[in-house]
């Protein structure tokens, strides 16, 4: 894939992504990747998929803050395409509880975080 016909696929995921997650924690989600890393000049757009995944300093990131976790929307990858900074235990507990009643599974990976 051309890289602009990528780029405007991922943009267009990572709009659909952030627009949902937006509606669950009123209004705090940034945008992240709209395009994958394939380590080549191939361009892939973040996938259509959506998965969840909180990260912490237990998984290996440092956070810049003690505010809790990251909340990241990601395919199935691990490419983060929307992210919300700051989120604490109780919230993290009630966000599990609105991806699984909207079927959205845990992403069990390593998670790719913007820089």
């Amino acid at each position: 894939m051309q890289y602009f016909q990528a780029l405007k696929l991922g943009q267009k995921r990572v709009a659909e992504a952030r627009e949902y997650l937006n509606k669950l924690t009123d209004g705090k989600a940034m945008p992240a990747l709209a395009l994958i890393d394939t380590n080549s000049n191939v361009w892939k757009a973040v996938g259509e998929e959506n998965l969840y995944a909180f990260v912490d300093e237990s998984v290996g990131f440092v956070l810049t803050d003690n505010s809790g976790y990251i909340l990241a929307l990601v395919d199935k990858t691990g490419s983060s395409k929307t992210i919300v900074q700051g989120v604490t235990k109780q919230q993290k507990e009630n966000l599990e509880k609105a991806f699984e009643a909207d079927n959205i599974p845990k992403f069990e990976g390593k998670v790719i975080l913007p820089v």
